[in-house]
Formats: structure tokens, C-alpha cells, sequence
């Protein structure tokens, strides 16, 4: 049993997985960084100063403080800034993947050797001589 476990730990496609996870991982940790400290303050600079992350709905009203993190203690909060600031990162890496994918395909597609369109001089030549043996035949 651990000599199968072992076999098919080391298979390509679970080695590949493992790499493409784990650099899924690191990717997702720039990204979120890129939006939030990066992407969010220009749009919060846009907007007149406003902090996305911080845009909360009491949703009890027990709650009377101002940033998310003191509301969530006091009570329910409908977190709506931070829904938006993961929609955006979702965004952002939904496109950066289609940019890669699709500059991906397109040196996929320019790598394909060109098809042949037509036989060579030499196997034209070859062609003739066989004909020719085939009609003294």
C-alpha cells in the first residue's frame, strides 16, 4: 500500500497540481496586495478619502462603532466594503489570467510548424522514378 501511495504521489499530473497550487497561493497574496494597498486607495482618492474595506451596515443596534473591526465585536454587521474589495481582487485576477491564458495560446499557436503544402523537389523526383518503374513493370 505505501509503495502504491508512493507511486501515485509521484506521478507528473500530482507533482503539477501541487507546483500549481502553491504558486496559485503566492500569486493570490500579490494580488490582494496589489488591490488593497495599491488599487483601493487610489479609488478611495478618487472618491474623496473614502475606505472601502471599512463600509459596514449595522445590522444591530447594539452597534454604534465606526470602523469594521470594533462594529463586528459589538454586533452583526453587514460588511459590504469588504465584499466589494473581494470582488474587485476577483476581478483583477480573472483578467490577469485571461491575459496569460491568452498570450499563452497565442505562442501555442505561433510554435505549430506550418503545414507542408505541397511534396518537395525531392520526393517529386522520387515519385516520377517510381512511376516510371512501375510502367516498365
Amino acid at each position: 500500500m505505501l509503495k502504491e501511495f508512493r507511486e501515485f504521489a509521484m506521478k507528473g499530473n500530482v507533482v503539477d497540481l501541487a507546483v500549481g497550487v502553491i504558486i496559485g497561493a503566492a500569486f493570490g497574496a500579490i494580488v490582494t496586495s496589489m488591490v488593497g494597498d495599491i488599487i483601493m486607495p487610489i479609488v478611495g482618492a478618487i472618491t474623496g478619502g473614502l475606505d472601502f474595506s471599512n463600509y459596514f451596515t449595522a445590522l444591530s443596534a447594539k452597534v454604534t462603532a465606526t470602523n469594521l473591526a470594533d462594529a463586528k465585536k459589538q454586533g452583526a454587521v453587514l460588511a459590504w466594503g469588504n465584499f466589494l474589495t473581494l470582488v474587485l481582487n476577483f476581478m483583477i485576477i480573472a483578467f490577469v489570467l485571461f491575459v496569460v491564458i491568452r498570450l499563452m495560446n497565442q505562442l501555442k499557436r505561433q510554435d505549430a510548424p506550418a503545414a507542408p503544402t505541397g511534396p518537395t523537389k525531392d520526393q517529386e523526383l522520387l515519385t516520377e522514378i517510381r512511376d516510371l518503374l512501375k510502367q516498365k513493370a
